[in-house]
């Protein structure tokens, strides 16, 4: 999801200022899971896992080509505190997955990983705690890239698409993979090292979770209690204020609406969010931006304070892929600034356009 919330953040719907609807139609064709591990795993940390779990979900059915190989392949990217379900969400599925729609699922075969640290993928409460190997997000990358094309035997993507973390994420899989994907949509993000602002909304929840007398270097048998009283400042910095406002409009609404945050933040993990926050150390695609091969389309949100359009980092970026696009969605009564992402209904348009330009 967004950069902040991973404190906030555990059950997405009754975390979000504004509510999303809670569930979308109860499968998609051949909706399934399953687990691919990943034996003697080694990280760029230098630390090792000797199974390493990734958990994922796909919809619709692999199409092979007159070479054999599948060619109607989607790779969905969450943000930091989601999971690969997040796209099951009906603000997203609904509008993207039916028949018609930009990824049909009936024409697609759609994949949802979760990340290293999310999901049912391993993850430090799963029992290793703070021994559990300090991914970034290449680890995330270069996992995903051994199950989409190991575990799945996709040789090429039609498509990369990611929000917030995930928008993060297509970028480098554009820079590592080049050649890998057809095309690739990161929306509610910026290429460039994380920084200013960024970085110090992270390091704050950082140092909550570090600094909370019951985390013990990560070695807790009861879960730390307070740094979750800060975990709300990344939903507070993330939500269009307008939008805050109409559900908060009074002391007793704000109230319940920073009790509803806090309440969320107490069901997580305080070692798993706190890998999740640092994994995005490290990250800058903004030197290997030219090694992008596949046709680019950046979306991003007017109101957007987690990438505010101010920095005029995105416009110098697009210019070093040949044939990239760039779409700046103009704040309205339906956005919602970060969590804009989480509504298709608004973005998708452009994404249709798109994928109609790669026909």
């Amino acid at each position: 999801m967004h950069v902040w919330t991973a404190l906030a953040l555990t059950g997405l719907a009754a975390a979000l200022p504004a509510a999303l609807p809670a569930a979308a139609q109860t499968a998609w064709p051949n909706q399934r899971e399953a687990d691919f591990t990943l034996k003697n795993y080694l990280f760029e940390s230098g630390e090792t896992l000797p199974e390493l779990r990734l958990h994922y979900t796909v919809l619709g059915t692999p199409h092979k080509g007159a070479t054999g190989e599948i060619d109607n392949a989607v790779l969905l990217l969450h943000g930091t505190s989601g999971t690969g379900k997040n796209w099951l969400l009906p603000s997203l599925a609904d509008e993207l997955f039916g028949p018609g729609q930009p990824l049909d699922a009936g024409r697609h075969f759609i994949v949802l990983p979760d990340g290293i640290g999310r999901g049912g993928s391993s993850k430090p409460s799963d029992g290793l705690r703070a021994k559990f190997p300090h991914y970034r997000y290449r680890d995330i990358i270069a996992s995903q890239y051994r199950l989409v094309t190991e575990g799945l035997g996709i040789k090429h993507l039609r498509l990369v698409l990611g929000s917030s973390m995930g928008g993060m994420h297509t970028w480098m899989w554009g820079e590592m993979y080049p050649g890998l994907m057809d095309a690739l949509v990161p929306i509610a993000s910026q290429p460039v090292e994380i920084s200013g602002r960024n970085w110090i909304g992270r390091r704050i929840a950082i140092e909550a979770i570090r600094n909370d007398p019951g985390w013990n270097e990560g070695n807790y048998t009861t879960k730390p209690t307070l740094y979750i009283r800060t975990a709300p400042y990344g939903a507070l910095m993330t939500e269009n204020p307008v939008r805050l406002q109409e559900i908060a409009g009074t002391r007793e609404a704000a109230d319940a609406l920073y009790k509803k945050w806090v309440a969320a933040a107490a069901h997580g993990d305080a070692n798993d969010q706190l890998w999740a926050i640092e994994a995005v150390i490290g990250y800058n695609p903004a030197p290997e931006l030219g090694k992008i091969t596949a046709r680019l389309l950046a979306i991003n949100f007017a109101d957007d304070e987690v990438n505010p359009p101010e920095l005029g980092v995105v416009e110098p970026a697009i210019a070093k892929i040949k044939g990239a696009q760039f779409v700046l969605v103009p704040a309205s009564a339906q956005t919602h600034g970060h969590f804009t992402h989480l509504r298709a209904a608004i973005w998708k348009p452009y994404l249709a356009a798109f994928l109609k330009q790669l026909d």
